[in-house]
């Protein structure tokens, strides 16, 4: 297990920096951070209808907006393990027959990737750049960070670990897969969540969640809710964490951002293996003990 921690926005525990690890989930936050920085340049509204759907950017980013997931279709999971060549998006949604909503956008919540791809098409559409240029301008310059990037093939992911999958292809991920080093990814929930990149209001909106239900089995969630690209809530120790955890075939990334009074600390666990729960318990623990000493 890897971690990097940052402590009132300085690294204290860079744990082999030079590791570059796949984001994962985690890059819906990035992807959100990204969407909401065209909010604050009134460039979109949260609120406006999009193109893909009679669904907001803020269903989207909320998984709100009545979409169904490619991860329920078995054969999606069956080509993953053939290691066969991901299917083109379209024909992902029409096997996922993705313009049938499952509920009303803003009636429910469903946890979906599709949702994550219209975000991605809305900043293509609206910028007029390729993903990675849009998220470079957008998110990665402004928080000073240089060693991100979006893995589209196999060759892409050469020098990444990738933990009990090295011959993942990262085509299989819709939205997209970011890939950097762990001290990065804590960098940029740090910077994002400090307010170095969006206006207070907007901030407020991302954290503003949907609460899920109670207690996660196996995980240290004690009350989990999701906002604009971040699962938010309390968990064991009573501390609020906003971030995200993403889990692919071989490894596991959680990304979390813990307030306590004016301290604050950010931590990247990567765990070689399946459980999120590990993971997301290693960032408790290494939360609660950087937060102590600071009190």
């Amino acid at each position: 297990m890897l971690c990097s921690l940052v402590s009132n926005g300085a690294i204290v525990t860079p744990e082999r920096p030079d590791t570059t690890v796949p984001w994962w989930s985690f890059t819906k936050t990035v992807l959100a951070a990204a969407a909401l920085s065209l909010v604050r340049d009134g460039l979109i509204d949260l609120d406006d209808t999009v193109a893909e759907g009679p669904f907001t950017l803020r269903q989207l980013l909320r998984h709100e907006a009545g979409l169904a997931d490619y991860g329920e279709l078995a054969d999606y999971h069956n080509a993953v393990a053939r290691h066969e060549t991901p299917w083109p998006a379209d024909d992902m949604l029409q096997r996922l027959d993705a313009s049938r909503l499952r509920y009303a956008p803003g009636d429910g919540w469903r946890y979906s990737n599709v949702g994550y791809l219209f975000v991605v098409r809305l900043i293509e559409r609206v910028t007029g750049r390729t993903l990675e240029a849009a998220l470079t301008e957008r998110v990665f310059a402004p928080l000073g960070l240089s060693r991100v990037r979006l893995a589209k093939t196999r060759a892409d992911l050469d020098g990444v670990n990738m933990g009990s999958a090295p011959t993942y292809d990262p085509g299989w991920v819709y939205h997209g897969l970011l890939v950097g080093p762990l001290e990065e990814a804590a960098l940029c929930l740090d910077g994002l969540l400090a307010g170095n990149l969006l206006p207070n209001a907007l901030l407020q909106a991302m954290q503003t969640v949907r609460v899920l239900g109670g207690p996660i089995p196996g995980r240290p969630w004690t009350s989990p809710g999701y906002g604009l690209g971040l699962m938010q809530g309390l968990v064991t120790g009573d501390l609020t964490l906003s971030g995200h955890t993403g889990a692919g075939p071989g490894s596991v990334v959680a990304v979390y951002r813990c307030v306590d009074g004016e301290n604050a600390a950010s931590c990247v666990v990567f765990h070689e293996g399946a459980d999120e729960g590990v993971a997301e318990a290693e960032v408790v623990e290494r939360l609660s003990a950087v937060l102590g000493k600071n009190r």
